[in-house]
């Protein structure tokens, strides 16, 4: 069983960045971690991945602006959130796949505004 534990996000205006962290219960390494988000009215949206070879993926969306790492030593996954828009305002949540089920944390929010 693992658990995940996002945080990191809060109010930030257009332009601006955020680092968003997702704490597992356990070592993640060896499965990918996803980040996806979710708008009031809107389905959840897939945003980026980091495989266990740290091979890393992007949504188009979020491309050349999010980036996303892996600590392995902390067992936490981070998404780096760069010249943020309004329409990236969403619940950021990260999930882990592993052979068996996918593992899902409890989300954290981010708002773009002025």
């Amino acid at each position: 069983q693992v658990q995940l534990v996002e945080s990191g996000g809060g109010l930030v205006q257009p332009g601006g960045s955020l680092r968003l962290s997702c704490a597992a219960s356990q070592p993640i390494n060896m499965y990918a971690t996803h980040w996806h988000r979710q708008s009031p009215g809107k389905e959840r949206e897939w945003v980026a991945l980091i495989d266990h070879n740290n091979n890393v993926g992007y949504a188009d969306s979020v491309k050349g602006r999010f980036t996303i790492s892996r600590h392995d030593a902390e067992n936490t996954v981070y998404l780096q959130l760069n010249s943020l828009k309004s329409e990236d305002t969403a619940v950021y949540i990260c999930s882990v796949a592993s052979a068996t089920r996918r593992y899902w944390g409890q989300g954290t929010q981010v708002t773009v505004s002025s």
